[in-house]
């Protein structure tokens, strides 16, 4: 006999007739997996178009230059006249919101934003109570108002009418901040925004020469403005000037980076909720033919051949895979353009939430891709196997390996699966490593449930077992053919693994920062210190009872434009270190070597050096530049191009909380130019009180930022990014659960046979479900123990490796993890163990025969 297509489809047809009876787990494994990879996908576009529709309002106009410690100079202003339709002037720096009453003086940091009358020029500024922006910062009597976010006005203890003051200048709290057009291009900030007229800042001697801060000139332009042309002939009329470019294409880079790079992140822990379902995909498929062993080989008998039985198991798989990859979609793909606009004012970024034809389309993709490859291996075997061995599998599956064609087929696939995934990330090589790891987790797990087994088979046949009939049993199923060991290591260990190493992770980072924070960190970063104020701050900070020690440094910023005469713009530089071109950097001069300076190649000048202009680099920073001595570095300052040879390398380490510079100069580098010192204290913690408020007192203008602080807002930030990481852990975890409950109800039949056979054998029932327990609990444990292992593994190479600090293996969170997959796997298990114990042998045994 020899099958048509038509015949084809219309025995897969009547094949679905029975329903999906056995392949509920491979239709929820896709779709959760498809929805995850889709909902992400679809959130990760809505916040792009967002953007991008949103540009200029985020932005606050079309373009905007940024000037670091300094204005446009005239030329620049008649350029940026000559260009614009309108444009706004705002200074932007850290200062010191401080509030008395009477002798109780409150102190919280801010970032200040100096407005001028034309501001916004897009958008408008909300404001609690409702008031015109030029009404809440305009003068009354004499005294400038301001607004400030909510956050601070709670921290200060202060209302709408109370008196702020801002370095020698009293204002009068007006209102409260609650949104401004550009407040998401403004970045990471180390404390709440406060807006106050520019003019209303004169006298206050927050912008004395040297401080702190950056002019950002918005502009509005013509519909018809050439931006890339425009970015173009501003660097080629002013090439020293170090003017920072940005425009509404792309409003708030930083923003979208983390964005996408989340985005990236979760997409490929959808693609392993994938995987995960892959596992469940083959075990389903593989049940489900084992179960039409009989009519497979019914049909092999009447002469259908191998390709045709395929395909007509194939036409079924490709069915309900399409099923299950339109569930997915409808799920992670409608399911945010739904839901998500009810959120969407909630978001500190603007959303435009849709269905979106590309993230669907790539889910759909994986999707269809993940359930070829899991289900051609079974599929293959069934048209690999002779009609007599089929009718021998009634009673002992045999397990044939696919012919050499399917498995190239079922190779190319998963290829093209990896390929999808790395081109389709938004970071390949982040993409490629993370597939690769993937599939070496895969393989250990594969590997560690082999040798699960083969443990359990060495402890049933051993002491360990004698006497102990239920662990016995156990022990001999999980080591035995035909178990369930490998499905339930494979399902809950992938998702255990990335729970494990996330837990590890944050245990780990908590207690650096709890161990080192105390020992190594300073109490405060002190900025703005004039020159003049140098010296009573030193005697201030060093008259405190509690006062340990004290490092400062001259400081100033710059843009690194070119790397030995390459503009920066244009360097091949490692993708690490992309960061130090980005914005202005800290730079620093010193005539001498600083104490804690370790130089590793190179020598430093001598103190009385007085040639071309010099700079120490920081080693690890010059290798990722590409840079080594006797290369040069040209730093924009103040709008003056300095180029320094590169005299010697050096270790720099961020991670001490002391003063660190990339790039520290030579004194005769910056002769002249305006600048101002930064400070690190470290006291005793019941000192910084004392501390800050003698600074404070004595230097309006000195801005203290308190080192737990910011350590918190990073914590708090690394807690948040953790969360997101756990959510897709989360939904790999379910997905491995799904797989372990289809298993489970796959072994059900298998179950009820062997609780028969020891029933007739005098076995009690509370022996038979101490049995099935023990296993289901093995197998659990089994996966947790393999997740902790390269879970640990994974995270200490994340600690020791990224942080660049020592790991302590975490016992709590690991005794979790194993814990946790026991419950799963026992759960499980017993959820299908009832049926098996109340079945009577003798209906089961008959059916048997």
């Amino acid at each position: 006999m020899s099958l048509r297509a038509g015949l084809v489809a219309r025995f897969a047809a009547r094949e679905l007739r029975g329903g999906l009876k056995g392949f509920r787990t491979f239709l929820a494994c896709l779709a959760l997996g498809v929805a995850a990879v889709a909902a992400v996908g679809s959130v990760r576009m809505a916040i792009s178009e967002g953007l991008a529709r949103e540009g200029r309002a985020i932005l606050g106009g079309d373009a905007e230059l940024e000037f670091v410690y300094r204005g446009p100079t005239e030329e620049e202003r008649a350029w940026i006249e000559a260009t614009a339709l309108s444009y706004s002037e705002t200074v932007d720096f850290r200062s010191m919101a401080v509030v008395e009453r009477g002798a109780a003086v409150e102190r919280g940091l801010t970032q200040l934003r100096g407005v001028d009358a034309a501001y916004p020029l897009v958008g408008a500024v909300e404001l609690d109570p409702p008031l015109p922006l030029a009404e809440a910062l305009g003068a009354r009597d004499g005294v400038f108002g301001v607004v400030m976010e909510p956050v601070l006005m709670e921290r200060l203890g202060v209302s709408p009418g109370d008196a702020i003051r801002l370095g020698d200048r009293r204002f009068e709290l007006r209102a409260a901040l609650i949104s401004a057009p550009d407040q998401a291009a403004g970045g990471f900030g180390l404390g709440p925004r406060t807006l106050a007229l520019r003019e209303g800042l004169d006298g206050s001697g927050l912008l004395a020469p040297g401080s702190l801060y950056e002019t950002e000139l918005r502009m509005t332009l013509p519909e018809t403005a050439d931006l890339a042309g425009l970015r173009a002939d501003l660097a080629e009329t002013f090439p020293e000037a170090g003017i920072r470019w940005r425009d509404r294409t792309e409003p708030a880079p930083g923003v979208e980076r983390f964005v996408q790079r989340i985005g990236s992140f979760l997409v490929l822990v959808g693609l392993a909720s994938l995987a995960v379902g892959g596992v469940g995909v083959a075990a389903a498929v593989g049940s489900y033919l084992d179960e039409k062993t009989s009519t497979i080989a019914t049909l092999k008998t009447l002469g259908a051949s191998g390709s045709e039985i395929f395909a007509i198991y194939l036409a079924q798989i490709g069915a309900l895979a399409a099923l299950g990859i339109a569930a997915g979609l409808a799920l992670g793909g409608f399911g945010p353009a739904l839901i998500g606009p009810l959120f969407a004012d909630l978001m500190p970024l603007p959303a435009l939430f849709g269905v979106y034809a590309r993230p669907m389309a790539e889910a759909a993709l994986y999707g269809g891709l993940t359930a070829l490859v899991f289900a051609l291996w079974p599929l293959a075997r069934a048209r690999e196997v002779r009609a007599a061995a089929l009718f021998r599998d009634v009673a002992a599956p045999a397990r044939a390996w696919p012919g050499r064609r399917d498995l190239a087929v079922i190779a190319g696939l998963a290829l093209a699966l990896v390929g999808a995934a790395v081109a389709f990330s938004g970071a390949p090589l982040f993409a490629a490593w993370f597939v690769g790891g993937l599939a070496a987790a895969l393989a250990a797990l594969l590997g560690a449930a082999a040798l699960v087994r083969w443990g359990a088979g060495k402890l049933a046949r051993g002491r360990l077992a004698r006497g102990r009939p239920a662990l016995r049993l156990a022990l001999a199923s999980v080591g035995g053919p035909g178990g369930e060991t490998a499905g339930a290591v494979l399902s809950l260990g992938l998702g255990l693994t990335v729970l494990a190493a996330i837990g590890q992770v944050d245990v780990n980072l908590r207690s650096l920062i709890e161990r080192e924070l105390p020992e190594r960190a300073p109490a405060f970063f002190f900025v703005d210190i004039q020159n003049a104020q140098l010296d009573p701050f030193l005697g201030i900070a060093g008259g405190i009872e509690g006062f340990q020690s004290v490092a400062t440094a001259p400081m100033l910023r710059g843009v690194v434009t070119k790397l030995d005469g390459v503009p920066a713009a244009e360097a091949k530089i490692d993708p690490d270190a992309a960061w130090v071109l980005r914005g202005d950097r800290g730079v620093s001069y010193s005539a001498r070597q600083p104490d804690a300076a370790v130089v590793t190649e190179g020598a430093w000048w001598p103190e009385d050096y007085s040639g071309p202009p010099l700079v120490s680099f920081s080693d690890g920073h010059a290798r990722q530049l590409g840079l080594g001595i006797g290369d040069s570095v040209t730093v924009s300052v103040l709008g003056r191009e300095i180029t320094a040879e590169i005299a010697n390398l050096r270790v720099v380490e961020f991670r001490d909380m002391g003063i660190n510079f990339l790039m520290i100069f030579d004194p005769g580098a910056f002769a002249g130019a305006p600048h101002t010192h930064i400070a690190t204290v470290y006291a005793a913690p019941e000192a910084e009180g004392a501390l800050l408020r003698d600074v404070s007192n004595a230097f309006s203008n000195v801005t203290a930022v308190r080192v737990r602080d910011a350590v918190d807002r990073v914590s708090s930030a690394l807690g948040q990014l953790a969360a997101a990481a756990r959510w897709g852990a989360a939904v790999t975890l379910a997905t491995g659960l799904v797989v372990l409950i289809g298993a489970a109800a796959a072994g059900e039949r298998k179950r009820v046979y062997e609780a028969a056979v020891l029933k007739t054998l005098g076995a009690a029932r509370a022996r038979i479900l101490s049995s099935f327990a023990l296993r289901a609990g093995i197998t659990g444990a089994a996966a947790g123990l393999v997740a902790i292992v390269f879970g640990g593994l994974a995270a200490w190479g994340v600690i020791t490796q990224v942080m660049e600090a020592e790991f302590v293996f975490a016992a709590g969170s690991a005794a979790a993890v194993v814990l946790g997959g026991a419950a799963a796997s026992l759960l499980a298990g017993l959820a299908f163990a009832w049926r098996p114990l109340s079945a009577r042998p003798a209906r089961v045994l008959r059916a048997r025969e």
